[in-house]
């Protein structure tokens, strides 16, 4: 990191007055955890971004709403794992209300001050009697050191769970941002499958705070594919509470924000459905970031690029492909291509590799260690431009069709 930043324990209960339960109320036959609450101090902003899909859960129009008609304050979000309660009628919105209402009212809140996300099967409403009986418990577990269960309880498909936590000294005090997310399949910009919830502890203005958000959303979330395909319930959620951080560290903290929100993502890309390793794109020389970030996602998110890398085979042609397909004006001449420390091309030809050794470069990724030593790198230069960006995704193996071939039968 090039920033003050450090990591930290915790998750999202490390920033100081934010607390975090998790307990298994039996919404989910597998007997896991699968209720989840996080609480925010007194004064908190929340930004939220959401789904773009025009097919979207009731809670996710609910968020919306509150966070727009309070101007961006909230007190406390409410997770259910195992239904996604989307497709399910006038009952969908009636049952987040409820939840949110039941919560509240345990916790001395208004109704307005409580969110909630929903997550697992499209088309399932949330069996509301077992929610409402394990709302006592998981009240009564709430703790400051509650980051953890809480990121357990919110997965669905997932094979790990997602946290992270970082310290820095902004102002001659200690700040801290933590973070906890789901998704392992239909993930695709904008937005994705997925969940995600950040915690800071130190206060930030609410219109400040959003624009922070979204450029951090842009450059993480929005910047991960698995499948090509988004989801009903795609919700990240980010709180703020504390004392107030001068306009002369913002530019710190958002670099803190960013990279809270880019290892999550890269977790969920890393965790895609079937996955072996993770692919990381970087795109230089394009007119702006915009255009080097729109072509890095199209490479990420080639199937055939995707197939290649889990063949082990450095088929550079599906690369050069994608991106000419991005919809990003650049000169084909002016290509260079690395795969990890191989050059493949220059000046938009291709040059002779040693493709045993760039096999087994992929090979390599594909035995490492999660997200330490397993990140398959492609390097792509356009021209001479600016405009630098980033993208993830995962290759695609045939588990990945036995996994969502026959998932709800």
């Amino acid at each position: 990191m090039t920033h003050p930043w450090t990591p930290i324990p915790g998750g999202v209960t490390a920033p100081e007055g934010f607390l975090a339960a998790a307990v298994t109320a039996g919404l989910k036959a597998s007997g896991r955890p699968d209720l989840s609450l996080l609480l925010a101090p007194v004064g908190a902003v929340c930004a939220g971004t959401f789904t773009t899909s025009l097919v979207r859960a009731a809670c996710i129009d609910l968020c919306a709403e509150r966070l727009a008609a309070s101007d961006g304050h909230a007190r406390a979000v409410l997770t259910n794992s195992g239904q996604a309660n989307a497709c399910t009628g006038e009952r969908g919105l009636a049952d987040s209300l409820r939840a949110t209402a039941e919560l509240a009212g345990r916790l001395g809140l208004a109704p307005e001050e409580v969110l909630i996300c929903s997550t697992g099967v499209i088309g399932v409403p949330i069996p509301m009697e077992v929610l409402v009986a394990g709302l006592d418990p998981l009240v009564a577990a709430l703790g400051p050191t509650g980051g953890g269960a809480a990121a357990e309880a919110i997965l669905t498909t997932d094979l790990v769970a997602k946290e992270i936590a970082l310290e820095a000294q902004l102002g001659g005090r200690r700040v801290r941002i933590g973070g906890m997310a789901k998704g392992s399949g239909m993930i695709h910009p904008d937005m994705a499958t997925m969940l995600g919830y950040l915690t800071c502890d130190a206060g930030v203005p609410a219109d400040v705070w959003q624009a922070m958000v979204r450029r951090a959303v842009d450059r993480s979330f929005n910047a991960i594919t698995v499948d090509g395909d988004t989801s009903t319930n795609d919700t990240y959620l980010a709180f703020a509470a504390g004392e107030p951080l001068g306009p002369e560290h913002f530019e710190a903290l958002e670099a803190g924000l960013t990279a809270v929100s880019q290892h999550l993502a890269r977790a969920i890309a890393r965790d895609g459905e079937g996955a072996t390793c993770l692919i990381e794109v970087r795109v230089e020389g394009a007119t702006d970031e915009a255009g080097a970030r729109a072509i890095a996602r199209t490479v990420a998110g080639s199937s055939l690029v995707k197939c290649a890398v889990h063949g082990r085979d450095p088929n550079w042609g599906r690369i050069v492909a994608a991106a000419g397909r991005a919809g990003v004006a650049f000169d084909p001449q002016a290509v260079a291509l690395w795969l990890g420390e191989h050059q493949l091309m220059a000046a938009g030809q291709p040059l002779a590799f040693d493709r045993p050794a760039a096999s087994a470069y992929l090979k390599a990724r594909a035995a490492g260690a999660y997200l330490a030593d397993d990140t398959v790198a492609i390097r792509l230069r356009v021209g001479q431009g600016p405009g630098c960006g980033l993208a993830w995704g995962c290759d695609l193996s045939d588990q990945y069709v036995r996994i969502n071939a026959d998932y709800t039968t």
